[in-house]
């Protein structure tokens, strides 16, 4: 699965890296070390040919949802069943986005302790999570945005950690990703473990099992 991230990357390294076209007016953007679950998450989605970005729930809700509180259980979905799954199928088909993060938490079992572990490309650039994301509304016409993270088998980097990593795109997919209309297949094929070879993790402090620590000590490394 993927519960915790990081985004710590300048704005104007974001608009360069994912071509952002446009910023939502209300956006205020701040580093992020320890991004959680029900937390507003940068996004970025298609609209009118252009990328816009924006702040989704972490939670997705289905559109057809009678209560919002199934976004509790929705922060992931498994990429081998999304196109046929109820709760996912609709925003696969039609709502697809990307997630700016720099890096990932896991926690890797280690007899009866669980040590976090920080994942990163090499390089430290950002990368772009797969996600979808819908609107949803109450009896009152009130909308919320939320979005999900799509998962996939690990790569040989995060198999000995965990048994999911989230689905990292590649740079040139972005757009395909965004706006593909066709067959699935072609979306299916984005979906796959990222090469580990530009990957690492390493072991960081277990002050990132707290959600209210969201400080730069969190992508330390342990000495």
């Amino acid at each position: 699965m993927c519960g915790r991230f990081t985004l710590t990357a300048e704005i104007d390294l974001l608009m360069d890296w994912f071509e952002i076209d446009e910023w939502a007016s209300d956006l205020e953007f701040q580093p992020r070390y320890n991004i959680a679950p029900s937390q507003d998450i940068l996004a970025i989605v298609g609209y009118e040919g252009k990328r816009r970005a924006g702040f989704l729930k972490w939670g997705l809700v289905p559109f057809w949802a009678k209560d919002p509180s199934i976004g509790n259980k929705m922060i992931n979905a498994r990429a081998e069943t999304v196109p046929e799954k109820p709760s996912f199928k609709h925003a696969f088909q039609k709502r697809r986005c990307i997630i700016p993060a720099d890096g990932f938490y896991e926690w890797k079992k280690e007899g009866k302790q669980k040590q976090p572990k920080y994942i990163r490309m090499k390089d430290a650039q950002p990368f772009g999570l797969a996600g979808l994301w819908e609107k949803w509304k109450n009896e009152n016409g009130n909308t919320i945005h939320t979005c999900t993270i799509l998962t996939t088998e690990p790569n040989e980097l995060m198999e000995d950690i965990h048994n999911r990593m989230p689905v990292i795109l590649q740079k040139e997919d972005y757009s395909k990703w965004l706006e593909w209309e066709g067959e699935q297949d072609v979306l299916k094929d984005m979906m796959k473990p990222f090469d580990p070879a530009v990957m690492e993790a390493y072991d960081v402090s277990t002050i990132v099992n707290s959600p209210k620590n969201d400080t730069p000590e969190c992508i330390e490394g342990l000495a």
